[in-house]
C-alpha cells in the first residue's frame, strides 16, 4: 500500500517552527516510504483565514524544500461536509444542542467546583419538543454534537506505542457550530477519507482528540489512518510555542536572520535524538534516516543558539557547487579556492562578505612595535610567485630558522599584519589568494 500523508495548517497567521516540525515529519515519512505528501489549507474559519497567509505558508514550505504533491482548501469542500453531516444526523450520531457558550461555561464551573470532570452532560438529548420550540422561538440555533459510544479506543501509535483513550471521559465533540460552520474534527476526518490519507503524524496534544475522531471515521463508514503523536516543541525558555511567539520563531524570521533551510530541517528532524546537532545536506538524507521510533517522547526545546551550531556545521559540509551562484550574486570571484578556505569559519552564509573583504581589502594591518623588525625580515624573505598551499610552510620555516620564533610568536604577528584579525582561515590557503603584491603592501603597513 502506498502511503499518503498531509500537512494541514490554518492560514490565519505565520507558521512557526513547531508547525513546520509537523510538516517535516509528515514529509520525511512520506518520502521514506515512497509515498505522497499533501498540503491541505484548513481555512474553514473564513473570517480569520486570508490569502496572504495561505501564500506565505506555501512560500515557507517551498523555501524549506517541503514540496507538496497536491494542494486543496477546505473552503472549497463545504458541500461535501454538508453531505456527511446529514448522513450522521440520519444515523443518530449528531444531535442538536441549544446551550449558549455562557451556559456551557457555567456548567463546567459547577462540575469543577464539585470536583467532577467537566464532561458535557448530554442534557440536550432529554429536551422535549416544547423546550426545543421555546429555544428556537428565542432565536437560538443549535450546535451539533457527535454522540460518542462508551468504549476504550486502542491504537498502536507510531511514536508512543500502545495508546488507550476512554471515550467515557470525553465530552461529545461539537462538529457544527450554531452558525452552520464546521469545527476542525469533521472536515479533517472527511478529507482524510476522501484523499486516502494513510498516516497522520501530529503533536501529542491531539492524543485525546484521536480517540473521538476514530469513532467519527467509523461512523462515516471508513477505516481510520494510522496515527503518530510526537513530542511537542518548546522555545528556548521552555515555553510552549504559540501565536504570541510566532514572530520570533517563524520560518520567515529565521530566513531573514540568515539561517539555511537545511539547518532548520536538520535540527527539527533530529531534536530529541542522540545526534540533534548533526547537519544533513539534503532532505533525501533526512528521509532515509527518519524513524518515528527514534524520536524522543519528552518535549524538546528549539534554541536559536543550537540552530547556529547546526548552521555552522552545514556550512562546513557544503560543497562549492551548492553556493557557486550565491557567491557570484554577491560579486565574490574567489571561486572554489575561496569557498573551501572560508567555509570552516562561517556560522551563516552572510559571513562570506567579511572574509572576501579580508582577501580583497582594503584592510588595516596590525603591526606592533615589538614585531616591526620581525615583519620587515618577513618581507625580505618572502618567496617569489607562483604560490600554492606549500608556500606558507616554506616561508615560515625559513623565518623560524632565521629568528628563532615559533608557535604563536611566529604566526600571530603575520596573521595580524595580513588580515588585521586574531583569527581566521588557514593562512597557508589564504596566502595564494592574497597575492604577493597585496601581501607586501600589508606587511609594509599599507592599507591594502
Amino acid at each position: 500500500m502506498s502511503v499518503c500523508l498531509r500537512f494541514a495548517p490554518s492560514p490565519t497567521g505565520l507558521v512557526h517552527v513547531g508547525n513546520m516540525r509537523v510538516a517535516l515529519f509528515n514529509y520525511l515519512f512520506a518520502k521514506n516510504h515512497g509515498g505522497k505528501f499533501i498540503l491541505r489549507l484548513d481555512d474553514t474559519d473564513t473570517e480569520r483565514s486570508t490569502e496572504e497567509y495561505a501564500t506565505r505558508i506555501q512560500s515557507d514550505l517551498a523555501w524549506l524544500g517541503l514540496t507538496h504533491d497536491e494542494l486543496f482548501r477546505q473552503s472549497d469542500r463545504f458541500d461535501r461536509y454538508g453531505e456527511v453531516v446529514e448522513k450522521l444526523k440520519a444515523a443518530g450520531r449528531l444531535y442538536p444542542c441549544y446551550e449558549t457558550p455562557d451556559e456551557l461555561d457555567k456548567k463546567r464551573k459547577r462540575q469543577l467546583a464539585r470536583k467532577q470532570p467537566p464532561v458535557y452532560d448530554r442534557a440536550a438529548l432529554s429536551l422535549t419538543p416544547d423546550e426545543i420550540a421555546a429555544f428556537e422561538a428565542e432565536g437560538r440555533t443549535p450546535h451539533w454534537r457527535f454522540k460518542l459510544d462508551p468504549e476504550v479506543i486502542e491504537f498502536d501509535d507510531l511514536f508512543l506505542g500502545t495508546v488507550k483513550v476512554d471515550t467515557k471521559s470525553l465530552s461529545d465533540p461539537i462538529l457544527v457550530r450554531g452558525d452552520g460552520t464546521y469545527l476542525y474534527t469533521l472536515p479533517s476526518v472527511v478529507d482524510d477519507i476522501d484523499f486516502g490519507i494513510t498516516h497522520v503524524l501530529r503533536g501529542e496534544d491531539h492524543v485525546t482528540n484521536t480517540g473521538a475522531q476514530v469513532q467519527v471515521f467509523r461512523a462515516i463508514g471508513a477505516r481510520e489512518p494510522k496515527f503518530g503523536h510526537h513530542s511537542l516543541l518548546l522555545n528556548a525558555d521552555g515555553e510552549a510555542l504559540s501565536k504570541r511567539l510566532r514572530g520570533d520563531y517563524s520560518v520567515e524570521a529565521l530566513r531573514d536572520a540568515g539561517f539555511e533551510p537545511m539547518s532548520i530541517n536538520s535540527l527539527l528532524a533530529k531534536l530529541g535524538t542522540s545526534d540533534a546537532a548533526t547537519a544533513r545536506l539534503t532532505l533525501d538524507d533526512l528521509a532515509e534516516e527518519f524513524d518515528c521510533g527514534q524520536v524522543g517522547r519528552s518535549a524538546v526545546r528549539f534554541d536559536p543558539k543550537e540552530l547556529e551550531r547546526v548552521n555552522a556545521a552545514l556550512m562546513h559540509l557544503t560543497p562549492y557547487e551548492a553556493v557557486k551562484e550565491r557567491l557570484s550574486a554577491r560579486g565574490i570571484t574567489g571561486g572554489e579556492a575561496f569557498w573551501n578556505l572560508v567555509r570552516a569559519n562561517l556560522t551563516l552564509f552572510d559571513g562570506v562578505a567579511a572574509w572576501w573583504h579580508v582577501v580583497q581589502g582594503p584592510i588595516e594591518p596590525v603591526i606592533g612595535s615589538e614585531d616591526a623588525q620581525f615583519i620587515a625580515g618577513a618581507v625580505a624573505s618572502l618567496p617569489a610567485e607562483p604560490w600554492d598551499s606549500a608556500t606558507w610552510g616554506a616561508w615560515t620555516g625559513a623565518l623560524k630558522e632565521a629568528t628563532g620564533r615559533k608557535g604563536k610568536a611566529l604566526f600571530m604577528p603575520l596573521r595580524l599584519a595580513l588580515t588585521g584579525l586574531h583569527h581566521g582561515p588557514e593562512l597557508a590557503n589564504l596566502l595564494p589568494l592574497l597575492g604577493r603584491e597585496r601581501v607586501v603592501a600589508r606587511l609594509g603597513g599599507q592599507k591594502a
